[in-house]
């Protein structure tokens, strides 16, 4: 008897069995839980493991799912020399088989840090200290990457970046609004008038926080590889560095925002640190960090956003998306207030 695909997959099997040469029969395919965008899933075979990515359920594809684009960044990366990645396997253009184009990659083994403490697992301060270091040199060497003999040049168009960002990400808060949230309004309109004259070029990943980086254990803090690279491409690194400081939650922050990263516990660097960390080890002026962090945290504020407004629309049905009105909340007091503190 053929194995049954899960929902999304239907229509899979021949596909790995004509290019992997798996055996249905003996194959099981599970979905990972906990992501709010792409979906993953593990294919565990006698002929080894692999992870395949798709676009979400009941949504056309757009830019920010795009499968293709994403495989051809992590074959860009592999050239470029930059390891802490899956080794990219296979990609699918072909919408006939699953209806979506998809990728194939290795899988990695290791810790993935969610939004808690595994239970059971005992997260010293010093494990925490010595992450957040590895985290910030991870992003610093992503930043350092070579750009066009490895061909991440031709994945971004560096000119205007940031102010097509600002734009942009406005745009689609405005275009997934549900609610009245002044202060993301306000947000919006600060961003467009303080948009920073001098810009770096660098490739980023545009997503970079802990439930996106796999660890060799709960011993030893280093990361085997970054993933969800979806959204990255080439522009401001210091973008890249805002967006990971708006996920970066410290101990006083609303509870809210302190469920997409566990930088909060005793040990993890300030928010403070790390851009005091990044700076001693980077030729980059971060004089201007508050537009950028102000930027991240409208950016988060408008993916919940987004989120929301497909969940109800009826186009995701996870409970967990019934609550991400709260987070945009969240995230737009905390951008407002920092502007009229100028505190991050």
């Amino acid at each position: 008897m053929i194995n049954t695909a899960p929902k999304g997959l239907e229509g899979i099997f021949p596909f790995l069995t004509s290019e992997l040469n798996i055996d249905p029969n003996s194959t099981v395919i599970t979905q990972f839980k906990g992501g709010y965008s792409n979906l993953t899933y593990l294919i565990t075979s006698p002929d080894g493991e692999f992870v395949l990515r798709r676009p979400p359920l009941g949504l056309k594809i757009s830019k920010a799912h795009d499968m293709v684009r994403e495989f051809r960044v992590l074959q860009a990366l592999q050239k470029a020399g930059y390891e802490k990645i899956p080794k990219p396997i296979l990609c699918c253009e072909d919408e006939g088989v699953i209806g979506v184009p998809f990728f194939l990659m290795e899988k990695v083994n290791g810790l993935i840090l969610r939004n808690k403490i595994p239970e059971g697992m005992n997260l010293s301060s010093d494990f925490f200290a010595k992450l957040s270091k590895n985290t910030v040199d991870g992003l610093l060497a992503l930043h350092q990457l070579e750009l066009k003999d490895s061909g991440l040049l031709e994945l971004g168009k560096p000119d205007g970046y940031v102010t097509r960002q600002v734009f942009g990400w406005s745009d689609r808060y405005f275009n997934a609004k549900t609610d009245e949230i002044k202060e993301m309004e306000a947000v919006s309109d600060w961003l467009k008038g303080n948009i920073p004259d001098s810009q770096q070029i660098a490739f980023i990943h545009n997503d970079y926080k802990y439930d996106n980086l796999i660890l060799d254990g709960p011993i030893n803090p280093k990361i085997k590889a970054v993933l969800d690279w979806e959204m990255a491409t080439v522009g401001d690194p210091l973008m890249d560095l805002g967006t990971s400081l708006a996920y970066w939650a410290e101990e006083g922050d609303p509870e809210i925002l302190k469920m997409f990263n566990l930088t909060y516990p005793l040990g993890n660097f300030s928010r403070e640190k790390v851009i005091d960390y990044y700076s001693q080890n980077s030729n980059l002026n971060l004089s201007n960090m508050l537009f950028y962090y102000v930027f991240g945290v409208f950016k988060v504020g408008v993916i919940a956003q987004q989120i929301y407004k497909r969940f109800t629309l009826g186009f995701a049905q996870d409970p967990r998306f019934s609550g991400l009105i709260h987070v945009v909340q969240a995230c737009g007091k905390t951008a407002f207030k920092s502007i009229k503190t100028h505190k991050i």
